[in-house]
Order: structure tokens, then sequence, then C-alpha cells
């Protein structure tokens, strides 16, 4: 109720707050329509969670976690790596001081009992397995030991990269964020009989979830396992092979309608203990790019996914160190709406650099690359995004018969990118860098460890984006030393953000 003082501007205020659609009490505001503003500014990433399946997994072979965060300025942080389920109180490891890498050795939990799963020679059941209906079979979930978590604070928050390695010197995955949405394609039980599906749950929320298969037949159908219920704290692994029983290519996307987990894909030839960890792909769209083709000989596998029910008109594009072109076998590529399928590519064996998919549909797609440790069907690139800020691969070696290398991609315009390396044991200031340049729709191998200091020694890469500089996609590649040794790896590189970027404001609420 207005008071008689105010009522001399009354009918004015009146009229304004009736225009504007708002109550005015002892002043006026106005509403004005107003242009974006430009980005406000950014704030230091504060909190990281990360989680990786394999260390530390019942029955596995050995493997290690690498662990760095990019240098920060200034500021007290801490990475506390923690076995899953554990209490936050009995860690395996604590990192404090970020720029330097540590590369730690993780032991398999403890198994009770053995129980028959589907799982067996990796994977002890820690509870009864827990059926659900896909494709018309039973798809069994069950509980498994093992896997760690990184929780990451302050300055050990920014730029961090978390990496499981087998052996030492063999890195095999990264260690992901919890999502709502993951997505993975590659071959099927034709080529690798044992695929396995983990859904690893690090955060005090239930979590539901949903996998849909997509095969080279089409669409799977019933083929979506529904209600898939992963506990907080806890890891449950699902073999597929019967789901996708006879399918030469298959696809798959995991999303939670409650909750987050991190989701890992390992396929697994012959009678291997362990196999190869499919890196996610991007989520599908028009166009999308797979960095790391590396120098090594061999016909590359391109699984690509049309996950909606419209069919893809797909075009390929070599984005390599002499120029991009369309390669042979990679123009007016037609695949139905809701299947997966696999395009033998010879014209590439032995080209470096990246390969761009576009289509008139939202599509995502998965390489094989021939190579890989024992029970692997191959080595894996995925569709990735560009570089912002920086990207960081925490484990690369260098001597012992193994060598690394980068392989920058830049599609469109020119790039520019400093390359920093950091040797296992020493602090950030010791470490070397160069400016490298990418031309235009062209790609660049550097090679990595020449520097004495880290021969023969694990080593940190950390990729950051120039000022002025055109998109950038990077691959780390791990291959046997000399010409035309075997690939070990490929490993997508992924930003590592030290900063999140503050929106713009859209509109403005001005008050005189």
């Amino acid at each position: 109720m207005m008071t008689n003082r105010m009522l001399p501007r009354a009918g004015v205020v009146l009229a304004l707050a009736a225009a504007a659609g708002l109550a005015v009490w002892n002043h006026t505001l106005t509403v004005a329509a107003s242009q974006p503003v430009p980005q406000q500014g950014t704030v230091p990433v504060s909190t990281v969670l990360r989680a990786c399946p394999a260390p530390g997994l019942a029955g596995a072979p050995a493997t290690h976690l690498a662990l760095i965060a990019g240098p920060a300025p200034s500021g007290a942080g801490k990475a506390v790596v923690a076995y899953s389920g554990t209490s936050p109180g009995a860690p395996l490891l604590s990192v404090t001081q970020p720029g330097v890498l540590s590369l730690t050795a993780v032991r398999s939990v403890p198994a009770p009992a053995p129980a028959k799963t589907a799982h067996s020679k990796t994977a002890h059941a820690s509870a009864s397995p827990s059926p659900s209906a896909a494709s018309g079979q039973a798809v069994t979930t069950v509980p498994v030991q093992g896997g760690v978590v990184i929780q990451a604070s302050g300055s050990m928050a920014r730029g961090l990269e978390a990496e499981q390695v087998a052996g030492a010197d063999k890195v095999v995955a990264r260690c992901d964020a919890p999502g709502t949405d993951f997505w993975f394609a590659g071959p099927g039980v034709y080529t690798a009989p044992k695929i396995y599906l983990y859904l690893m749950n690090p955060g005090s929320q239930f979590a539901d979830v949903n996998v849909q298969a997509f095969t080279d037949a089409g669409p799977l159908v019933g083929g979506t396992d529904s209600g898939v219920a992963v506990a907080p704290h806890t890891m449950v692994v699902q073999s597929l092979g019967k789901m996708l029983h006879g399918a030469r290519a298959m696809a798959l996307h995991v999303r939670t309608s409650v909750g987050q987990v991190v989701a890992a894909l390992e396929e697994v030839t012959g009678s291997a203990r362990s196999g190869a960890w499919l890196p996610p792909s991007a989520t599908p769209a028009t166009h999308v790019v797979l960095p790391g083709m590396p120098l090594t000989a061999g016909t590359r596998q391109l699984f690509v996914t049309v996950p909606g029910g419209q069919d893809a008109h797909v075009t390929l594009h070599a984005v390599t160190t002499k120029g991009s072109y369309e390669p042979t076998g990679g123009g007016g590529l037609d695949i139905p709406g809701g299947s997966v399928a696999q395009v033998s590519l010879t014209s590439l064996s032995a080209i470096a650099g990246a390969l761009q998919v576009s289509a008139n549909v939202p599509v995502t797609a998965t390489m094989m690359v021939p190579g890989g440790p024992a029970g692997t069907p191959g080595a894996f690139t995925a569709a990735s995004a560009a570089v912002q800020e920086q990207a960081v691969t925490a484990a690369n070696v260098s001597g012992g018969g193994l060598a690394s290398s980068l392989v920058l991609s830049a599609p469109g315009r020119a790039a520019t990118v400093r390359v920093t390396q950091i040797v296992a044991g020493s602090s950030a200031q010791a470490a070397t860098s160069a400016v490298v340049q990418i031309p235009a729709k062209r790609s660049v191998v550097e090679k990595l460890g020449r520097e004495s200091a880290s021969h023969g020694t694990a080593f940190a890469v950390i990729v950051t984006l120039q000022k002025g500089s055109g998109p950038v996609y990077a691959g780390r590649v791990v291959s046997a030393s000399g010409k035309g040794g075997a690939l070990q790896s490929i490993l997508p590189m992924p930003s590592a953000l030290t900063t999140v970027p503050l929106p713009g404001v859209r509109s403005a609420l001005i008050s005189p």
C-alpha cells in the first residue's frame, strides 16, 4: 500500500509498473533489452572428481596410476587418490604439489571368495548378480571390487589429468569425470568376443543407468538395458557378448536418468585377462574430428554411429602433414539410421593426422588401428572436441624400445600451441617447452622425450593453446622405437581446464 507522501508520483509509478509488469515499492526499475555483453571473465577451477576402473581391479594385471595437475601460479591444493568404496580417511596417495608428475603402483583389491560370473577371469562378485533384460536376453550386472577415485581441490584441481597405465609404461585409458551421457563405438563380438561395460559411481547419490545398443545390422530390437542401479561408491560390470551376438560393429549409448557415473568399455580377444579400453566418443554432431592417426602402417577401421532414425550421408576428410583431402573410399557413404557402419580405409596406412567426419545428420565415430598389447583388437582413437585452453597427457615414455609423439591437427585456420614436457619427479621449473606452428588444414607430428633428462623416464606433456590460434585437435601416440615400429597406444587429448569461463549477460535490469 502506498504511503501519502508517495501519492504525487503514484500515477507515473503505476504506469511504469503496468508497462513493465513489475510491482514497485519505493523506487522505479526499468527492464532494458540489450545486446549480449562479452564474456565477463573466468574463475579458477576449484574441485575436480575423476575415476577409472582398471587400477586395483580384483584379479586383473598390475596397474599404475599417473597423475599431474597443470602448474598453478599460486594457491594450496590437494589431490587424494583412494580405492573406490573406501573411506576418505584411508587414501592410497595424496599429492599437494601441482606441476609434478606422480606415477604410483596400484595393487589389486583383495577379492572375496570367487563366484561364477560372466567375467570371472578379471572380476569377482561382491554381491549377487542381478539380471536385466536387453535384446530379449538377460544381461547380468555384477558388482566388482577395484577402481580408484581422485578428488582434487584448489591448485591441484586446475589442469588435472589422470591415466591408468598397464605395467609401468603403457597408458591404456584416461580417468574420466562422472557424467550423464557416454558414447562408445568399435568392433563387435566377431572381432572381440568379450565386451565388458563398467559403470562406476564415485558420488554419494544412487545412479540409474540406461544402456542402448546399436549394431551393423541396424537397431538392436529391444536393445535398451533399462534401470541398471549403481549404488554410491560402487562399481558394476556387464558382459555384453550375448546381447551383441553376431555383431561385426557395435555402439553403446550409456546415459543416466538419475545421478552420474563413469562409464568404461573394455574389449578382449582370445583368452587374455585384459584388453583394450575404448575411449568415449564425442556426442553425435554433423561434424566430428578424430585426432591422433599414427604414422604406423595398417588399414584404419572406422566405426561410424548414426543414432537417429534418419539415414546419414557421410563424407570423410583426412587432415595430414601434406594437406587436407578426401581419402579413397571416404566419399558418398550412406549409412542407415540406428546402426553402425565399419569402413576400411587402406589409403590412410602410415598417414599421420586427423580424420574429419561430416554428415547431414548427427553422427559419432571411433577408429581402430592395428597394434596394441596382446589381448586387444587394436589401438583406438575417437571423435573428440578441440583443445580449449590446454590439454594434458600424464604418462609418456621414451627409451626402452618405445617412443612417444604428438599428432597436432588444425582442420581450419592455422594454429599455434606451446608443448611443455615435465619429467617425473621434477618440478615445473625444470620443464622444457617449445612453440609449435600448425599450418591451416594440416597436421604436425612432434616427437617427444628427445631431451636427455626425459630419456628412459616417464614424463608429462602439456599442450597450451596460444593467443589467436585456430582450433587444434591433439592425440598422443606410443609406438615401438625405430622406423615402422609397432603401435602400442593412441590417447585422444581432451581439454584440461584451469579456469571456467563466466557467461555473458543477455539482458539488463537497470535501477536509476
